[in-house]
């Protein structure tokens, strides 16, 4: 258990997409989360001064030993992230990458799983970086 902890939590879009609840800024949440280092690719795309202070990715698709414990939270900010994707050189041309240092965060205030790229360019929706309060 988390309890007396703020943290910041990754949570991919497809995760949302396939079976995620939506929530938004004060809602209290229960999520499972893991602590392993699964966000290389969110660093690559937004820095290490965004992605590095995430600690916690939010996992409900089966990579979970059974029973394994959930936290809860409140919600007390929430990022949409984009970023822009291309085919690597020399690479297949219908295989796409996430270009490095193309992130953008876009505050919100609740999350479906489904954000507007049109309103940030040419970039595609990734997912969320959000603040959750444990101390609750």
């Amino acid at each position: 258990m988390l309890f007396g902890m703020a943290i910041r939590v990754w949570v991919d879009d497809w995760q949302m997409q396939c079976c995620g609840a939506a929530f938004r800024i004060g809602d209290e949440v229960t999520w499972t989360l893991v602590t392993e280092k699964r966000t290389d690719k969110l660093t690559e795309l937004v820095g290490l001064d965004i992605g590095a202070p995430v600690t916690h990715v939010e996992e409900h698709h089966g990579r979970l030993p059974e029973g394994a414990p959930t936290t809860r939270g409140v919600v007390t900010a929430i990022h949409a992230v984009f970023g822009r994707s291309e085919p690597r050189p020399g690479g297949e041309k219908n295989v796409r990458y996430p270009v490095p240092g193309s992130g953008r965060l876009l505050w919100i205030h609740e999350a479906d799983g489904w954000e507007d790229e049109s309103a940030v360019g040419a970039e595609h929706f990734r997912g969320y970086i959000v603040d959750l309060d444990v101390h609750r």
